[in-house]
């Protein structure tokens, strides 16, 4: 059988396929942005349809490939400031497209694991240190309200329909082909031969930074774990890294020789800290492999490399 990706396109979705295929899964993909010929070998991608998260195109994706074992389910919202923004489209991808697919799943396909990508940002802006799954979510924006919409809903279907679903809530995802976010800003104004930053905030906020690498395994990990029908765990490390430790990372690489300031103006929708409890990690014996400063040595290469 086949394994799903929805949001396939994306930038944590490409790189599950890529690893998904690796490990020997037919793996096929659903989501927005046409993907050829070349890149979806590249990928090992067996199938792709691009498109919404609706019956018809899963009905067509189970036509010509036969129901999944396990679907990855990444389509959504993937930007605070955009779901601010655009708040019902926000609203749209993430919570509707999830009600959809959980819907078919109900009728078509209701043995299949769902492994869901939600976001660290349910627990909002009021926490300290780590933050473990069972403290009190609090979203301070629409993508972090949508996200624990998308969780309600697939803890709804595991309970009343029987679907078995794993929500794994992803901290600071980075990593090679992230464009976007604070690592991507910084090697662009450092690329126009900026040797002077300022920075939003003030430099002490504190994230748990995961390589989407480690990632990608963690979720393929958790799509072999049938020990319970619903669970719902963290997606971090547990190791805080603030944006001054992350800036100078990224500017050591770089070559050095830069000075960064921050403004002290925080962004809207922006918690002070946001860290992993990651003890159920530990207890499934999950290891991160690669160090935030390894990462960011490989970002940065990654982005002078592509660059030229």
């Amino acid at each position: 059988m086949s394994v799903w990706v929805t949001g396939g396109n994306g930038f944590i979705g490409r790189h599950l396929i890529r690893y998904l295929a690796n490990q020997g899964e037919t793996v096929c993909g659903l989501g927005h942005g046409a993907i050829d010929e070349v890149d979806r070998h590249r990928l090992g991608l067996a199938d792709w349809i691009s498109g919404e998260v609706s019956a018809p195109n899963l009905d067509a994706l189970a036509s010509r490939g036969g129901t999944p074992s396990a679907v990855f389910h990444l389509a959504g919202g993937s930007s605070v400031a955009r779901s601010i923004e655009q708040p019902y489209e926000d609203f749209s991808r993430t919570a509707i497209a999830t009600a959809s697919l959980l819907e078919w799943l109900r009728h078509s396909s209701p043995d299949s694991r769902l492994i869901v990508a939600s976001s660290a940002a349910v627990y909002g802006a009021h926490h300290v240190g780590a933050i473990s799954e069972d403290v009190g979510t609090q979203p301070v924006s629409p993508y972090g309200h949508h996200k624990l919409v998308m969780e309600q809903l697939c803890r709804s279907y595991a309970s009343s329909f029987g679907i078995q679903a794993t929500i794994v809530r992803l901290f600071s995802v980075y990593g090679p082909s992230l464009r976007k976010q604070l690592l991507w800003d910084i090697c662009l104004r450092l690329g126009q031969g900026q040797r002077q930053l300022v920075l939003g905030g003030a430099g002490n906020e504190e994230r748990d930074w995961v390589d989407v690498r480690d990632a990608v395994r963690l979720m393929a990990q958790l799509a072999q774990d049938g020990s319970q029908p619903f669970k719902l765990l963290n997606g971090g490390s547990g190791i805080g890294t603030t944006v001054a430790e992350i800036a100078d990372l990224v500017t050591s690489a770089w070559g050095g020789g830069i000075d960064v300031r921050f403004s002290g103006s925080s962004r809207a929708g922006d918690p002070f800290s946001l860290v992993s409890d990651a003890r159920q990690l530990v207890a499934l014996r999950f290891k991160w492999c690669i160090p935030v400063e390894e990462g960011i040595k490989n970002y940065v290469s990654w982005f002078k490399e592509q660059a030229r």
